[in-house]
């Protein structure tokens, strides 16, 4: 069966006709011969909508009764069963009332659409999910239904009923919105002119994202790659050149002239990952960037200019800006710049070349790099041994004048030019050779200490001994730096293998960091990861670290290798090199999916823990139902016996009845509390803090206790603070710690509840009536399981306390036992003077 149509008619705010367009379409397609049927219409009273209804046939409602009162929702098997053409649904992101079988409205769409009819919704965009906290942040109202942005896109059409903020206004000063008594409320808060307009551009620019969307899947399906200037994308090209700033604000200037455009930016890095740059400096243009909207993009190619302009028709660029060439003229003669070759390769898209500080002049000589395959310490090594070693051999030769000729000087020249070459590569052999040449000209050719040749084998061989020097120096280089690549390739296969088999080991993530960290020689390494929940400022959580000073922040490290959105690899040490970066974040990928590999593993555990303890929460809660009735109803036949006056006073069966009635009222006590702490485990228990008058609680608490005959000694300060936290809850715990300690204190010595503040907090000391045998003090003892520390209403107060932000502790000396309960104060400097009550 083939697959039904979707349709949302989106709206920026309410009242903007969504509801009204969706039944006009009805009514069109109804005129057309279509069977449209309504599943379910919310005209919330406005006279316009309900009567563009008329005419269309309904569904009727499914009536449902919830906390007392009557819900209705559409009824889904009744609009399977009739199977309409097209089905009207208002309200997508609406919750269904518990009851039904789908918990959202989108849902029970779904299912409309894989029978294979046509629907047409409507959907405001506060509704969506990833735009929900920033709708939260312009209206400062909370959007408790949601619908998955996916849901959305998934839509084959998506229609925007938009009214500009005055108009919308107006109607809800004419009452076509909200009823009289809801307008002004409504005008002065939600419905303000600069939070409608803010609504209207998110509405507009998520739906040209969608519009986007489907223009590019168009051009992929067709093969389309030139770029269509439907809107402007502007690209910076980034060598990591200290240019790079300069060319990020002019685009951003150029971006801004034009709304609606896209700022992006690439860095090419080269496949053989030699040219190195430094890593500080890319990282300060990537923070720039962003800071002005921009995104950055890295892309890896053998040639800059067709990587370059690979990532531009891939995302449909319209103009790229570039800085002038760095080189100087002898270099462009040899070579077209990337400038000049990005415009030749360009096509229809604009190319910017900006001047900078930067740019080379007409008079520039740069001095050669050092040779990327020997490596900067050989380099100069050769160049220092060539200034040493010709001088020297010059000095041979000229003692041995007369016995060799200007051929053999210069085969030994050349020999002194190869050992250079062998060492620094090519240019430090063109310098030797150039340095020999010019030393064997002036000491052994005619006319001798003279620079001019007279004879036209001795021009020949000096062009020959140069240019094999050249040969062999060029020859020397590549094969050097084809050894370089080599054993760094080696090594960093080596590396990776040897991560990747810790990896399958499963080798915990600190091991994994701190190998990482010996590899690259690192001062310190951390895996960092983002909460998504965090907003709007990212907070960052250390997963595993190594090193002196890990960074605990992404913008603390020297280094950073992004592994997903909420996941990244921070480093501190000495400057990396482009291609130790690329094996280090192929080392954070491996790192993410180890620490991918142990969250779903320990989410297993996790379940089969959380589902024993969901297991054991559902048990005690069954036989907390389960024991309460029976024991209410021993407590009143108990009562009723003692009513009816068996027995005299006093008598044997006075005195049993009544420890009868006080063990069924402690077993009832006992199932009390079990329940609670079950609701308090599964966060079922409501919690409210606020400032609390303990004279009030332990009045509370008092009377909780009931009547029995026993006292308590309260010593509390005159001027009590409010103490931070929840009346009800308190109550329970000073209640519960009331009658443990009423149950282990003998009759003739109460227990004491003794108050105070210190430190902003008060402080509830319980002591049972036992007395003191003994300096010795044994906490630890006292929370050995099964002692009395562990008992079912200690554990019930501790938890109490813990969740009002306090803690509680107990302690034994001697036989006497005492429990301290300590919640913050409202008044932190309070000072606590004694008093005595019983």
């Amino acid at each position: 069966m083939a697959r039904g149509r979707l349709r949302i008619y989106l709206g920026a705010a309410p009242g903007v006709g969504k509801t009204y367009a969706m039944l006009a379409e009805g009514q069109r397609l109804r005129s057309r011969g279509a069977d449209a049927v309504v599943g379910f219409v919310e005209p919330h009273g406005r006279r316009p909508t309900a009567a563009m209804a008329e005419g269309l046939e309904t569904i009727p409602r499914r009536t449902l009764s919830h906390r007392g009162a009557l819900f209705t929702e559409m009824d889904l098997d009744a609009v399977l069963a009739r199977r309409p053409q097209v089905a009207l649904v208002d309200e997508l992101a609406h919750s269904n009332v518990p009851g039904t079988r789908n918990a959202k409205r989108w849902q029970d769409v779904e299912e409309l659409l894989a029978a294979g009819m046509d629907v047409v919704t409507t959907l405001n965009v506060q509704h969506l999910e990833s735009l929900n906290d920033v709708v939260r942040q312009i209206t400062g109202v909370s959007q408790r239904e949601t619908l998955p942005d996916e849901v959305a896109r998934r839509a084959d059409q998506i229609e925007l009923v938009d009214l500009p903020p005055e108009v919308l206004r107006r109607r809800m000063v004419h009452g076509d919105i909200y009823p009289p008594d809801r307008i002004e409320s409504a005008l002065t808060h939600y419905f303000r002119v600069g939070n409608l307009t803010a609504l209207r551009e998110i509405a507009l620019l998520w739906l040209a994202d969608r519009v986007e969307e489907g223009l590019q899947r168009y051009r992929a399906e067709h093969g389309i790659v030139a770029p269509w200037e439907t809107r402007e994308r502007i690209l910076v090209s980034l060598s990591g050149g200290p240019e790079g700033e300069t060319l990020i604000r002019r685009a951003a200037r150029i971006s801004a002239r034009t709304p609606g455009t896209e700022l992006l930016a690439l860095h090419v890095v080269p496949e053989d990952g030699l040219p190195a740059i430094d890593p500080a400096v890319l990282d300060a243009q990537r923070t720039l960037l962003e800071s002005l909207g921009g995104s950055y993009h890295q892309a890896t190619g053998e040639d800059v200019v067709d990587a370059l302009l690979q990532f531009a028709e891939t995302e449909n660029v319209t103009q790229i800006v570039l800085g002038a060439s760095r080189r100087g003229r002898l270099a462009a003669l040899l070579r077209a710049g990337v400038g000049k070759r990005t415009i030749k390769g360009s096509g229809p898209i604009d190319v910017h070349i900006v001047t900078h500080e930067e740019a080379a002049g007409s008079a520039v000589l740069r001095l050669p790099h050092p040779s990327r395959g020997t490596g900067p310490r050989r380099y100069w090594a050769a160049l220092v041994g060539a200034v040493v070693l010709l001088p020297v051999l010059t000095i041979l030769l000229t003692a041995l004048r007369g016995n060799l000729g200007l051929s053999s000087d210069l085969l030994l020249y050349l020999l002194a030019v190869v050992v250079v070459a062998l060492v620094g590569g090519l240019y430090p052999a063109l310098f030797a050779a150039v340095a020999a040449a010019l030393l064997a000209d002036y000491y052994f050719a005619a006319p001798v200490h003279s620079l001019v040749m007279e004879r036209p084998d001795e021009i020949t061989a000096l062009v020959v001994f140069i240019a094999a020097a050249a040969l062999v120096g060029r020859a020397a280089g590549a094969a050097a730096q084809r050894t370089h690549q080599a054993v760094r390739a080696t090594s960093e296969a080596r590396a990776l293998s040897r991560l990747a088999a810790a990896v399958m080991r499963g080798q915990d993530l600190t091991a994994l960091v701190e190998q990482i960290r010996e590899n690259f020689g690192l001062s310190a390494i951390s895996l960092l990861e983002r909460d998504p929940e965090a907003s709007p400022v990212p907070r960052w959580y250390v997963v595993a670290s190594s090193g002196e000073r890990p960074p605990e922040r992404p913008y603390e490290a020297d280094v950073e290798s992004p592994v997903d959105d909420n996941l990244t690899l921070a480093v501190r040490g000495s400057g990396l090199s482009a291609e130790d970066q690329r094996v280090l974040a192929a080392c954070a990928a491996e790192l993410g999916l180890a620490h991918a590999r142990g969250r779903i593993a320990g989410s297993g555990g996790a379940d089969t823990f959380a589902d024993a303890e969901r297991t054991r929460a559902s048990l005690l809660l069954a036989a907390g139902r389960d024991l309460r009735a029976p024991l209410h109803t021993a407590e009143e036949a108990l009562v009723r016996l003692q009513r009816r006056g068996a027995g005299l006073p006093g008598s044997e069966e006075a005195q049993l009845l009544g420890a009868a009635r006080t063990a069924v009222h402690r077993a009832a006590q006992l199932v009390t509390d079990l329940d609670d702490v079950s609701r308090l485990h599964a966060g079922a228990l409501d919690l409210y803090l606020r400032p609390v008058d303990l004279n009030e609680v332990l009045g509370a608490a008092l009377d909780d206790l009931g009547p029995g005959g026993h006292s308590i000694v309260l010593h509390l300060p005159e001027q009590l603070p409010d103490v931070i936290a929840d009346a009800a809850l308190l109550t329970r715990a000073l209640t519960a710690l009331g009658a443990d300690a009423l149950r282990h204190s003998p009759p003739d010595r109460p227990p004491v509840f003794t108050a105070e503040v210190r430190a902003g907090h008060l402080r509830i000391r319980v002591e049972d009536g036992m007395p003191d045998r003994g300096p010795e003090l044994s906490t630890a003892a006292s929370r050995v399981p099964g002692t009395r520390a562990d008992s079912l209403a200690l554990r019930l107060s501790r938890d109490l306390a813990e969740a009002m932000d306090g803690t509680l502790e107990t302690t034994t000396e001697g036989p006497a036992f005492s429990v301290m309960l300590s919640l913050p104060s409202s008044a932190p400097g309070a000072s606590a003077t004694s008093g005595r009550a019983e």
